[in-house]
């Protein structure tokens, strides 16, 4: 296996634990596995999923620093923004997460 597989295998576990209804960024993923500045190896764990849908992997509730849906371009912005809503994810805007609100960090218990 490649590091960058266990690095993958790492993100989806961390991922697969952001509960309904609340996100996290791509930053805080990479800064709990230990590499501060690997929030675009995060996105590429990610885009990894959209083949791998029997992983139950809910890579939608992964937004951007700034909250917004910058995932949205591998599975539609609208699909993302609405599995959100559903959840009952408030939007400050068309595209951007009430962090304040919503955010998960993955460091906390």
């Amino acid at each position: 296996m490649k590091s960058s597989d266990d690095y993958f295998e790492r993100v989806w576990e961390v991922v697969a634990k952001i509960p309904a209804g609340h996100v996290t960024t791509y930053g805080a993923i990479s800064a709990h596995l230990g590499l501060k500045s690997g929030a675009r190896m995060v996105g590429w764990a990610l885009n990894k999923t959209i083949d791998m849908d029997h992983r139950n992997i809910p890579a939608h509730r992964v937004v951007n620093r700034l909250g917004e849906l910058s995932g949205a371009i591998h599975f539609g912005s609208h699909v993302m923004r609405e599995r959100l809503l559903q959840e009952g994810v408030i939007f400050v805007d068309d595209h951007r997460v009430d962090l304040k609100r919503h955010f998960w960090d993955p460091s906390l218990p």
